[in-house]
């Protein structure tokens, strides 16, 4: 196979592939499992209305996973460098859309979700200290319009999470990969613990499982206008699109799945160690995530996971068991699996702009790695950035009672890319049809199991949910396209002053 196929230069010659099979897995799973399968099933369940139903969500969320991580084993043993899926599109359909999954990685879907999952630490964290809180300012808000910058106790424990975990991970590989092993170990034994609790002591014979209409969601006083304010459909077509809507949660609760093949440059043996890691690691956590919910469903009844303050399922079933110190071990389980994953996220984010940054397409400075042989500058980058996107909030003003609410500004930014993030999956899966066509003859160690069917069902499902959110959440869907576009001008100024693009 020419070298000219996949590229000229070497993205990541200063990368040392010190992660093997074990370590690899746990990116995987680590970068999954954060605080969303203890929360999102409450929104889920509102949407569906019903015990049957919502578990058709998670398993379809799952089904999408599962194709989608066997197509992506094929690419990452192809392709085992910096990057990952920046690469895969760059190869498959040019640098252009290359670049526009690295400006949204960086703008908001990593940096975000750094950001995201970084409070959601320092929430449950409240739980235990409750010093630290949302309400408990150190900056009261200042605000302009919609929006407001503030520093509340809550958001300066997650901007020094972020920077205590950057920092580490600046030390070396190695030093992030004991973080990550050990606490994905850790966070997966609470999981477990969690299910095994809910199914045996937890089982409750008024629980959804039991006494619930498992298909009919009306029986549970289920109405589509209620759930989808201003939704007009009835019948079985409406609950088919609220079945893509109530699709989101797990499906966010199961993504970046990807991001270890951001750090295909440093796992060892890649065109074996790569595929196997995505299909063990996710394999393993939608197992956990669909015994996760049914024993939510033995545990609790519909109304109560529906209801579930904050939308805390976990916490609710805990304390259901347990009372108070359920509640506080479900808080510490939390603590333990949101730290886990905002390592996780920090380490393999910072290898898709450096692997931009050797491609001209961003800073020089990105893309150079210190004496630990790890890419420090844009590690630091990225904090900057995620701990920036943790200051503003979002207002909104109660009228009637001349009180002001806020909220989480990337939490907002999340929503608006819901859908141009399945897309860039979507493309993904669809960049191994692609270039199988285009180069047949290359070197593949690993080839996607009853290929073209798993690319077919990902591609197919991403496609009619991302219909659906056009249908049902247009505004949000047509922000998250106007973000993306924004990125064209920028790649235009980086590809004609920041260095030629690598061949294609």
């Amino acid at each position: 196979m020419p070298t000219a196929t996949l590229g000229t230069s070497d993205p990541a010659p200063e990368l040392v592939r010190e992660l093997g099979l074990t370590d690899a897995t746990m990116i995987v799973m680590g970068s999954m499992i954060g605080s969303g399968i203890f929360i999102t099933s409450a929104e889920s369940a509102r949407l569906i209305g019903s015990p049957g139903w919502l578990l058709v969500a998670w398993l379809l969320a799952g089904l999408m996973t599962i194709t989608g991580c066997l197509c992506c084993g094929e690419l990452a043993a192809m392709m085992p460098k910096a990057g990952g899926q920046y690469v895969f599109l760059r190869e498959a359909y040019g640098p252009s859309f290359g670049f526009l999954f690295g400006w949204a990685t960086f703008l908001v879907v990593q940096t975000g979700t750094i950001a995201a999952v970084a409070v959601a630490f320092a929430k449950f964290l409240g739980v235990l200290a409750p010093v630290v809180a949302s309400d408990n300012y150190l900056i009261s808000p200042h605000s302009w319009g919609n929006y407001a910058i503030s520093l509340s106790t809550q958001q300066l424990v997650a901007i020094a999470l972020i920077i205590a975990l950057t920092a580490t991970n600046t030390r070396g590989l190695n030093a992030g990969k004991l973080i990550q092993n050990t606490f994905t170990f850790t966070k997966t034994a609470a999981l477990l613990g969690l299910i095994v609790i809910g199914l045996t002591i937890g089982l409750n014979p008024k629980a959804a499982v039991w006494t619930a209409s498992w298909w009919h969601p009306a029986q549970n006083g289920w109405d589509p206008a209620k759930a989808q304010p201003g939704f007009r459909a009835t019948g079985g077509i409406a609950l088919a699109m609220l079945l893509g809507r109530a699709m989101i949660g797990p499906l966010f609760s199961q993504s970046a799945w990807n991001n270890v093949t951001f750090t295909g440059g440093e796992v060892r043996n890649p065109g074996r160690n790569l595929p196997r890691a995505l299909i063990i690691g996710c394999g393993t956590v939608v197992l956990l995530y669909l015994l996760a919910n049914v024993a939510y469903l033995a545990t609790l009844p519909l109304d109560q996971i529906q209801r579930a303050p904050q939308d805390r399922v976990g916490t609710a079933v805990m304390h259901a068991v347990f009372g108070r110190a359920g509640t506080i071990a479900m808080a510490v389980a939390i603590l333990i699996s949101t730290f886990g994953c905002v390592n996780g996220l920090i380490l393999a984010g910072a290898r898709v702009y450096y692997a931009m940054a050797r491609d001209g397409l961003f800073f020089d400075r990105i893309g150079t790695t210190n004496r630990h042989h790890v890419p420090a500058v844009a590690l630091v980058a990225q904090c900057i950035w995620a701990c920036l996107l943790a200051l503003p909030v979002t207002v909104t003003m109660n009228h009637a009672t001349n009180t002001r609410t806020y909220g989480n500004l990337y939490s907002q930014l999340l929503e608006y890319l819901i859908a141009v993030d399945l897309i860039f999956y979507a493309l993904m899966v669809g960049a191994v049809i692609a270039l199988r066509r285009r180069i047949p003859e290359a070197e593949r160690p690993y080839r996607t199991f009853g290929y073209p069917l798993p690319a077919l069902i990902y591609i197919g499902l991403a496609v009619l949910i991302v219909l659906d959110l056009i249908v049902l959440a247009p505004e949000t869907s047509g922000i998250g396209a106007l973000i993306v576009l924004a990125g064209i001008p920028v790649y235009f100024v980086w590809s004609r002053t920041g260095g030629s693009s690598p061949a294609i």
